[in-house]
């Protein structure tokens, strides 16, 4: 993958148009942000729960640091997905959240939109280094038809899976 941005990996300076394998971004963006999404998850939707400025505050921080980093790594134009994977998430989120939710045996409507923020902006952050993730193991950045049609995919599986999500909580 090529660095749309300067960045220090494991002390080793990488320039802006550097390529550096995919693996040594992913696996580490993926549990770091899934340990703190989890924690964010809990956090906001435990019995006691976190004070709301204080999940903001954590939460925001952390998402904050991780969309700079988006942003060196792989550029304003991916950005610009993640919102496209807001707008396709929103449906996914709730689905999803209304879901884990019910394991606890709560619902999502069992709080207020302010505490529903930052589990969905993980949520967002995270599928959008999902997305990116399989651009690069299908080595469709750099190739356009493979890239809309892992773009199309990615779509609609999405779209399945959260549709499943949906009406197995109806």
């Amino acid at each position: 993958m090529e660095l749309q941005g300067s960045i220090t990996i494991n002390g080793k300076k990488y320039e802006k148009g550097d390529s550096i394998p995919w693996t040594t971004v992913y696996p580490f963006f993926l549990l770091h942000m899934g340990a703190f999404g989890v924690s964010g998850f809990f956090m906001a939707y435990w019995d006691k729960g976190a004070p709301l400025a204080f999940l903001y505050l954590h939460g925001g921080f952390a998402c904050l640091i991780y969309i700079v980093f988006y942003v060196t790594i792989f550029g304003v134009d991916r950005v610009r997905w993640m919102f496209i994977n807001a707008l396709l998430g929103l449906f996914g989120i709730y689905a999803q959240i209304a879901w884990i939710l019910s394991l606890f045996g709560k619902q999502a409507s069992d709080y207020s939109p302010a505490v529903h923020f930052i589990p969905f902006l993980y949520y967002v952050l995270y599928t959008f280094l999902l997305h990116q993730m399989l651009l690069d193991m299908f080595k469709a950045r750099g190739d356009a038809r493979r890239r809309r049609r892992i773009d199309v995919i990615y779509v609609v599986v999405s779209l399945v899976v959260y549709t499943a999500i949906w009406l197995a909580n109806r």
